[in-house]
Parts: structure tokens; sequence; C-alpha cells
């Protein structure tokens, strides 16, 4: 079984900075949607994200078109270097600072420029 999250934003163009630029992932797929894009499919190290627009999923199924503006999709996402994602992270606005849980992670979080809450964790030694 393999999951693969679609968050859906209103504009891809200002995830993508994000998802590329500062987290290493690589666009494999993208679809127009007019002048802008409507879909992308991005990947890292064997993980996949695929952002989608609103105004596409509109087109394409409206009845999973979101109802209010809200974005209620939590990514956690496990890694192995913490220390290259707060090198990554460096700069961007922290919602969670890190923290060490109950249950054995290193963890951060924010918010990712389509509004999605994001939080890296990494296994502690213990």
């Amino acid at each position: 079984m393999k999951i693969t999250p679609v968050l859906i934003v209103e504009e891809i163009e200002k995830s993508l900075p994000f998802w590329i630029d500062r987290m290493g992932f690589v666009k494999t797929v993208e679809v127009p949607e007019g002048n802008r894009l409507g879909f992308v499919i991005l990947v890292r190290d064997g993980a996949e994200l695929m952002l989608q627009t609103v105004e596409s999923v509109r087109k394409d199924a409206p009845q999973f078109a979101p109802r209010a503006q809200s974005n209620t999709v939590g990514l956690f996402i496990e890694v192995a270097d913490f220390a290259d994602i707060l090198k990554r992270l460096a700069g961007y606005p922290i919602a969670l600072p890190e923290r060490v849980t109950f249950y054995g992670m290193r963890e951060i979080g924010l918010f990712e420029p389509g509004g999605h809450t994001v939080v890296f964790a990494a296994r502690t030694a213990t």
C-alpha cells in the first residue's frame, strides 16, 4: 500500500519555493490550468506529495472541493536526518518549536505556504 497526500491549495506557485527550493523535492509532473499550474507531483527520497488547486478540484471532482477556506490536512513527515531539516528551515516561521515527545520523536512544526500543518520528526536514540 502507498499513501500520497494531495494538498489542496489556492495557488501552487506559492508553495513550490518551499517544497522544491527549501525542502529539496523535485517536480516530476505538472498540469497547467490556464496560465497557472493546476496540479503537480513532487518527489524526494521515495516520498511523494501532490498539490492541486481548489479551482482544479472544482473542475475535476467538485464533490471533493473544499467547502471552507481552512486547510485540515496535517502532514507528519518522519525523516532520518533531523539536522538537515533544521538547516532547510532556517529563517522559516516555526509554529511548533523543536521538542522531544513522550513517544520518542524529535519534532518541529510549521505551516507550509498553502496553510497546511507540517511536522517533521526523527526518532530519538532512546
